[in-house]
């Protein structure tokens, strides 16, 4: 592990590489866990009603948080969405991907997505949960 790459991302032997995520991650260092985290502002003010609108401000609110414990964006290694509507997600891909290359950039951790019924937050069409490891010095 590097000082340009923190963490090592698992290809097993064989296996067709994962598209915008990562099948596993290796790392050491320290652990920074977020709650789930939905797209709403500072201010749990909603601003936008749609997924891809809340899926940038929830990624944006993962990189402040991550940033109070010194972590930035490279130091994720697993993030788990859930959406309360698979259709709209498949719809929108290319808008999702986009959005994520801006706040996050061109690092894939391990990922998830699962649909569920609803979120606890009425307005709310995606939630995440982030893990990040700040390497050792």
């Amino acid at each position: 592990m590097s000082a340009l790459k923190p963490h090592m991302f698992l290809q097993p032997d064989g296996w067709a590489p994962a598209k915008g995520y990562s099948n596993g991650v290796m790392a050491e260092g320290k652990m920074v866990f977020t709650g789930g985290l939905v797209g709403w502002n500072a201010q749990q003010e909603w601003e936008h009603d749609d997924m891809v609108a809340q899926f940038r401000q929830t990624l944006e609110n993962i990189v402040a948080v991550l940033a109070s414990a010194g972590a930035k964006p490279e130091h994720l290694v697993r993030l788990t969405w859930y959406i309360t509507d698979k259709q709209e997600y498949n719809d929108n891909l290319r808008a999702f991907g986009a959005a994520y290359r801006d706040v996050i950039g061109r690092h894939f951790p391990a990922m998830a997505v699962v649909q569920v019924v609803s979120l606890m937050e009425d307005k709310a069409k995606i939630e995440i949960e982030a893990t990040a490891v700040i390497p050792n010095e």
